[in-house]
Parts: structure tokens; sequence; C-alpha cells
């Protein structure tokens, strides 16, 4: 009985014409799925960055609002009061109207852009989906390529090949929306 265990030869390119082309393949592959995962992590952070403009936009509707109706309560309440000087409740009244005005056009120029900024997090979260089912689909295709030098069947080769560039091809149309 051996003591130890012996170790396979080392293969020669000779012996395995598969070696060189599969090894350049995966390689290629690697890049690529280190190209898509920084595009994703990207477009993941630029979603949350657009996310919290959103909610910053719709804080700062909701600040506005309130003090819109905070003046349309003062406006209805000195009209049904009875002030001791008319003429100058009259006055605030109208002061009051115009700041309620002010108030309720802001609202709706704020509410218009955190609609954007929700519009644009929607898109590039949907490019980052795409970037992330290439990701997923570039490493199988790695990893199915990778089993070439195991089993010397090119089948594996060509399979691991067209699961990367379906990947990438998923990948790629990330570029494209918009």
């Amino acid at each position: 009985m051996p003591e130890g265990f012996e170790l396979p030869e080392h293969e020669s390119h000779e012996d395995n014409p598969l070696i060189m082309p599969v090894s350049l393949t995966v390689s290629t592959m690697a890049v690529l799925v280190a190209a898509v995962t920084l595009f994703s992590h990207r477009s993941h952070t630029e979603e949350l960055l657009l996310q919290t403009q959103a909610t910053d936009q719709w804080a700062y509707y909701q600040a506005k609002n309130g003090r819109y109706h905070g003046m349309k309560n003062t406006v209805d309440l000195l009209e049904t009061m009875v002030p001791r000087d008319k003429d100058a409740a009259e006055a605030k009244i109208k002061k009051y109207e115009k700041e309620i005005e002010r108030y309720d056009s802001d609202k709706d120029n704020i509410s218009e852009k955190a609609n954007e900024l929700e519009k644009e997090r929607d898109v590039i979260g949907k490019r980052a989906d795409r970037f992330d089912g290439g990701e997923v689909l570039i490493e199988i295709g790695l990893v199915i390529c990778s089993i070439t030098l195991l089993t010397k069947r090119k089948a594996f080769w060509f399979g691991g090949m067209l699961i990367g560039a379906i990947g990438a091809a998923i990948a790629a149309t990330g570029f494209f929306l918009h």
C-alpha cells in the first residue's frame, strides 16, 4: 500500500488541443464578467441616488403642501372672524392668498421633478437588471467552458460560449435603455 498519492502527470498542449482555445475563452469571459459587474454596480448606485433625490423631492413637496394648507386655514379663519381692523385683515387675506397660489404652483413643479426622477430611476433599475442577468449567464458560460478542460468534450466549450454570448448580449441591451 503506497504512502501518499500520486498526482496525475501534467497534460501537454499536444495531448489536449483544447487547452489553449478554452483557456483563452475562459479568460475573455472572466474579463467580460468583471466589466459587466462594474456596470451593474454603478447602475445600482445610480438607482439608489435617484431614489434618494426623488424621496427628497417628495419631502419638499410635503413641506410645501403643509405650508399651503396652513395658509389656507389662516385665510379661512380671517374670513370667518370679525376683525378689529377690517382693512388690515383684507390686506393680510390678499397677502396670504398670493402665498397660497405660490405654494400651489411650487407643489406642481416639485411633484413633476419627483416623478421625473422616479421615471429615470426605473430606467436605471431596468438597466441594472439587464447587467445582472448578463453577468449571471456569462459566469455560467465561463464555468461550463471550463468543464471542457476536464472532460475534453467540445460540446461544453461551444455550449459555454453560447450561454456566455447570450449573457453578453443581454448585458449589452442595458446600454440601449433610455
